[in-house]
């Protein structure tokens, strides 16, 4: 989901009911969610995305990338922008309107296939260059489910970038989120011989609706498929 810039560890962006509590499905949950307000997040890519993608040049034989939980677009929009040919999903039909006018808005559309996905049963095939998956937290979806499901739709020499919320404190919410232990804990039979480039915390500085700054703790992971 596209969360970038003023994602508080409790919520997204600072949005009201966002984790499922009282929802009758996803899909449910996040169309309300989108429907009340015409703009939820920031409208820029997550910044651990810039900061790990950003070196990656896709080629001819690798140039496809999966945006899950794709959001309002904005990180299926950058990595089109830079060459990628993006498949952005979201179980959210609301969301995923939303996020073609603003691809089609940047002139990327024909880069981007966008497509409504149950990410709870939803199977991705194998094959893409680069797989992301940021902030994707839902009581109704397995945080460790979906992160084996991401590294499983990774080419041969793909990349795998996953980011999360750090479990500090006492949030309400902590089994949503993973430090980098549990997140290679979860993906140890799945990972196997990758190549390792990133598992780490990353501090950052975000500025909330109230105009406060507050400093968010993020997980990163960045792995290669050999």
């Amino acid at each position: 989901m596209d969360h970038s810039g003023d994602h508080d560890g409790g919520k997204h962006d600072g949005g009201a009911r966002t984790f499922g509590e009282g929802a009758g499905s996803a899909e449910e949950l996040w169309d309300d969610r989108y429907r009340e307000q015409s703009r939820i997040w920031s409208g820029q890519p997550n910044p651990q995305l810039v900061a790990e993608a950003g070196s990656l040049v896709p080629d001819r034989a690798q140039d496809t990338a999966l945006d899950l939980g794709c959001g309002e677009g904005a990180d299926a929009i950058w990595l089109a922008q830079r060459g990628w040919r993006v498949t952005a999903v979201d179980v959210s039909a609301v969301a995923l309107e939303r996020a073609a006018g603003h691809a089609a808005d940047s002139g990327v559309e024909e880069r981007i296939t966008f497509e409504r996905r149950d990410l709870a049963t939803w199977r991705p095939g194998a094959g893409y260059g680069l797989v992301s998956s940021q902030y994707l937290h839902s009581s109704l979806l397995d945080w460790r489910a979906s992160a084996a499901m991401a590294a499983r739709a990774v080419a041969p020499g793909g990349t795998l970038l996953l980011v999360g919320h750090f479990p500090h404190g006492q949030h309400s919410a902590r089994e949503m989120f993973y430090t980098p232990e549990e997140l290679a804990e979860a993906l140890d039979g799945v990972l196997g011989t990758w190549t390792v480039h990133v598992l780490e915390t990353r501090e950052r500085t975000v500025t909330g609706p109230d105009g406060e700054s507050r400093t968010l703790i993020d997980t990163v992971l960045r792995a290669t498929r050999p």
